[in-house]
C-alpha cells in the first residue's frame, strides 16, 4: 500500500526539513525535550538532531575490530539536501533483549514525500523493519498483512484504522508492544498527542482476546512499561551520531542517572559520560546530553547507554546500536 525504500544501514546526509501531517509545524529541529514526569516527543519528526553521512560503506555494522574500515569514507561528509522526491520518516520497533533491554526503538526509512507525514510513517511501520538481518535484534510485534485503512488527526488526537490483522494472534506482551508502536510512531508529531485505535472502521474500546481496555485516546506516558530503562530517541538506530552528537529520550533509573559510551569501530570506548536524567528511582524522567569523541575518519561505531551496578559500579542494562561516527568539527 506504501511504496517505501528501505534506507541502508548508511544514510543521506543533510538537514532535511520535513512538514507535519494534517498541519502544525514539521521539520523544525525543534526544541529541548520538555521536562516531564512522563515520555514525550523530544522534537518534531524529521531526520535525528544530527545530519547522515553522505557515502555508503558496503560494510554494514559489526562488532569484527577494524580499527578504521577501508570501505568508508576517507574524510567528513560535507551536508547536502535530500533530493525533492524522498523524505525520510521514522517509525518505532522492538528492540529485543532481557528487561530492561527490550522495549521501543526508533529507525528512520526512505519514503517517496509527501504532505501526509503521519500517513507516511505508518507506511514505513507496517512494512516491516529497515534493513532486514542488518538491523538484528530488532522485531515487529505488528503482524504482517496489517494494512492502514484510515487516518485522521484532530485537536491532537489522531484516529488510526487498521486491517484485522492488526488484532491477531499473540499474547499480552505482543499485543501492548503493537499498540506502542503505533503510539511512539504518530506522536512524533507535533500535532498528535494522543491515539484512537480502530479495527476495520469499528473503534476499539476492549483490543483484542487479551482484553486490553482502550477507553479513551492513549499516549506515550500509557506504554511505559514497553520501553527500556534507559530509551535513546535520538539519534536512530544506525543513524549518524554528529561529533559532538545530541542524545536525547527517557530514563528510569536508580536516582535518575546511567551512562552513555561511545565505542568506535574497534570497540574501543572513546567517550564515557553519566547522564542525569529529569526524574528517577520509579519514575521517568526525560534526558538532553551532549557527547564528543575522537576518530580519525568517519567508521561505524556503537553507542552505548548502560546502569552501573548499585553493588559494584559494574554495567547492567546494556543497550548497543549501531552509531555513523564522524571527526569533529
Amino acid at each position: 500500500m506504501f511504496a517505501t525504500k528501505r534506507l541502508p544501514i548508511v544514510l543521506v546526509l543533510g538537514a532535511m526539513l520535513v512538514t507535519a501531517a494534517c498541519g502544525g509545524t514539521g521539520g523544525n529541529l525543534g526544541s529541548l525535550p520538555p521536562i516531564s514526569p512522563t515520555p514525550s516527543a523530544s522534537v518534531d519528526p524529521g531526520p535525528d538532531l544530527t545530519p547522515e553521512p553522505t557515502a555508503t560503506p558496503s560494510e554494514s555494522p559489526t562488532t569484527e575490530p577494524s580499527e578504521e574500515p577501508s570501505t568508508g569514507p576517507t574524510a567528513t561528509p560535507s551536508p547536502t539536501a535530500t533530493p525533492a522526491e524522498t523524505m525520510i520518516v521514522r517509525a518505532y520497533f522492538v528492540f529485543d533483549g532481557e528487561p530492561g533491554v527490550q522495549g521501543l526503538v526508533p529507525t528512520l526509512s526512505e519514503v517517496p514525500k509527501s504532505v501526509a507525514v503521519a500517513t507516511a510513517a505508518m507506511g514505513a511501520l507496517l512494512g516491516g523493519i529497515p534493513g532486514g538481518d542488518r538491523y538484528a535484534p530488532i522485531s515487529s510485534a505488528i503482524p504482517s498483512g496489517t494494512h492502514l485503512l484510515g487516518l485522521t488527526i484532530k485537536n491532537g488526537v489522531a484516529t488510526v484504522d487498521l486491517s484485522t490483522e492488526f488484532d491477531a494472534g499473540g499474547g499480552t506482551t505482543s499485543m501492548q508492544f503493537r499498540l506502542a508502536q503505533v503510539v511512539y510512531t504518530l506522536t512524533q508529531f507535533s500535532t498528535v498527542k494522543s491515539v484512537v485505535f480502530q479495527v476495520e472502521g469499528q473503534t476499539v474500546t476492549v483490543f483484542s482476546g487479551e482484553g486490553i481496555v482502550l477507553d479513551g485516546p492513549v499516549g506515550r506516558a500509557d506504554f511505559t512499561d514497553q520501553l527500556p530503562s534507559m530509551f535513546v530517541d535520538r539519534p536512530a538506530f544506525g543513524a549518524a551520531l554528529g561529533n559532538p552528537g545530541r542524545i536525547t529520550g527517557s530514563a528510569n533509573v536508580f536516582e535518575a542517572t546511567f551512562r552513555v559510551a561511545v565505542l568506535n569501530s574497534a570497540g574501543k570506548v572513546i567517550a564515557d559520560e553519566m547522564v542525569m536524567a529529569t526524574c528517577g528511582t520509579g519514575c521517568w524522567g526525560t534526558f538532553d546530553v551532549r557527547v564528543s569523541y575522537s576518530v580519525t575518519k568517519a567508521q561505524w561505531g556503537t553507542l552505548r547507554v548502560y546502569d552501573p551496578s548499585e553493588v559494584d559500579g559494574s554495567p547492567e542494562d546494556i543497550r548497543d546500536y549501531p552509531v555513523w561516527l564522524t571527526p569533529g568539527s
